[in-house]
């Protein structure tokens, strides 16, 4: 397995910690972990979908919990009648997924159905982190100063 060396990046950047670990998490990700299977998706502009399969799993089994920058995933199955059952294809596994989020992305709701879990995030930069226009004005001030510094 390769790794990488991030310390030149570390000693010449500030603030990107988070994104560090973003890469680092990625480079130890073990394809193994794989339940449950999902996508995600673009749905607009500044709209994101994630579907989740989780057959065999009720409403009432799942846990959807966003703090900070993070989404997690969790599935515990409520103990139920297996003498009846002759052949259990279906997992029954307890998972926890965890979905890393960019600044300003916000879980708006999640829906079940048909075995889909299906949350939806919409990113809302405040109006203050947007970009804005700055009008640029015309006076004879800024000549002033450029003849005092030529004469000085």
């Amino acid at each position: 397995m390769r790794t990488m060396d991030l310390a030149p990046l570390w000693r010449s950047s500030i603030g990107f910690d988070r994104f560090f670990d973003l890469v680092e998490n990625s480079a130890r990700w073990n394809s193994e972990d794989n339940y449950p299977p999902y996508n995600i998706e673009r749905v607009g502009e500044d709209q994101y979908a994630i579907s989740l399969a989780v057959a065999g799993f009720a409403p009432e089994d799942l846990t959807i919990t966003a703090e900070q920058n993070t989404l997690t995933v969790e599935g515990r199955k409520t103990v139920r009648d297996t003498e009846s059952t002759l052949y259990q294809g279906i997992s029954s596994r307890s998972f926890k997924r965890t979905f890393s989020l960019a600044d300003h992305v916000q879980v708006k709701g999640a829906n079940f159905e048909n075995g889909l879990l299906k949350i939806e995030l919409v990113r809302e930069v405040p109006d203050a982190m947007k970009p804005r226009r700055i009008g640029i004005g015309t006076s004879g001030g800024g000549n002033k100063q450029l003849d005092q510094k030529k004469a000085a």
